[in-house]
């Protein structure tokens, strides 16, 4: 039982870093799971309230900054609303029209034609384009510190307690 636990949660952390990357997988919310897993195929009793507290603020800081950062290159790119929700569908529908391209083509797409809806002139677009990638990319680096971090935790947790 404790081999299979363990399997789980390192399947679960592998999906989690994944996710960091491929926006589809459930990133942060997986690496979360593999504590109840850990907790009900072994035990709880490493996991303090000061565990519970750190663990679910970083899932919480996480799940706003994998938005907000994303929005903020767009914007520091001279990109409006229309480009973040562009950028955003482009993000996710990306990697099922273009598996793998899809993670960049489709964010950058989506904020270009976004902001070609609503009139902006091509240069300005591609501006935009241009800060959906940027802010994907620096979504990503936060993702997988803050997911790391949180792996990290869980093992000084299980095995320092």
């Amino acid at each position: 039982m404790i081999i299979a636990a363990w399997i789980i949660v390192i399947v679960l952390f592998i999906i989690g870093m994944v996710g960091a990357v491929y926006p589809v997988l459930p990133g942060a919310v997986a690496i979360y799971a593999a504590y109840f897993v850990y907790g009900w195929m072994i035990g709880f009793e490493p996991f303090g309230v000061w565990f519970w507290l750190i663990q679910t603020t970083i899932l919480v800081v996480l799940l706003i900054a994998d938005y907000a950062v994303s929005a903020m290159g767009v914007k520091k790119f001279g990109g409006t609303k229309a480009s973040v929700i562009g950028s955003t569908i482009g993000l996710i529908l990306g990697p099922f029209v273009i598996p793998v391209a899809g993670l960049l083509i489709g964010p950058f797409l989506g904020a270009v034609i976004g902001e070609l809806i609503i009139g902006t002139e091509w240069r300005q677009a591609m501006r935009a384009g241009v800060g959906a990638l940027v802010g994907f990319f620096s979504g990503v680096v936060v993702k997988l510190l803050l997911q790391t971090l949180m792996i990290i935790l869980f093992f000084v947790w299980v095995f320092l307690n």
